[in-house]
């Protein structure tokens, strides 16, 4: 029996709001190391291993720069709908992350933003509106968004599920884009042969 493709996708956890690590690190249980996570996922017909990196309210991390986002395959920017400034500094974190992976498509490169903490005193302390979120990921290039509860394990398993499938697909789009740009060198080179050949003959 063939064995079923397994693909490893490296996700990043931004944001003020702390999200991997605590409630999610104890609900699945698969903690590695201190500074991330993995999650096993089917995919469709692939299985997939998110490795999950949670920066949240780690100033460690900070000093990692380029050695640490290089290789990301999504980022994961969260915020506390609950506290305006980690909303705010949404765009730092965005510009953050574009700076220091370098994204070959800095457009079209997989983001997702998650509304955290919606369970807290039954929303009564929000200060986030969803309107507001959505407006700014549509300011984004419509990056997908969540409302969830790492505490309640609301929307949890649909935002990774968004997070793997986002980025298979962006994955699926770079390698048509390398095989496009192989065929097309291919092409220019053969008929560079044909001609140069075709040349060199009418020259005997």
């Amino acid at each position: 029996m063939s064995m079923r493709r397994r693909t490893l996708l490296k996700v990043i956890v931004l944001g003020d709001s702390g999200y991997v690590h605590m409630k999610f690190t104890q609900q699945y249980k698969a903690t590695i190391g201190a500074d991330f996570v993995t999650k096993e996922l089917q995919i469709d017909d692939r299985d997939v291993t998110l490795q999950i990196w949670d920066t949240a309210g780690q100033e460690r991390f900070q000093s990692l720069g380029v050695a640490f986002y290089r290789g990301a395959d999504c980022c994961v920017l969260v915020y506390d709908v609950n506290v305006m400034k980690s909303f705010d500094s949404l765009d730092n974190w965005h510009e953050e992350f574009l700076k220091q992976a370098n994204p070959t498509d800095p457009r079209t490169f997989p983001f997702i933003l998650l509304g955290n903490k919606i369970d807290v005193d039954g929303g009564n302390t929000r200060v986030v509106s969803e309107k507001k979120a959505k407006d700014w990921c549509a300011s984004k290039e419509n990056i997908p968004y969540f409302e969830t509860s790492a505490k309640e394990d609301i929307n949890v398993d649909a935002a990774f599920h968004c997070i793997a499938k986002t980025a298979l697909a962006n994955e699926r789009k770079q390698d048509m884009k390398q095989y496009g740009f192989i065929k097309q060198w291919r092409f220019g080179y053969d008929h560079y042969l044909v001609l140069h050949f075709s040349l060199h003959s009418r020259d005997l």
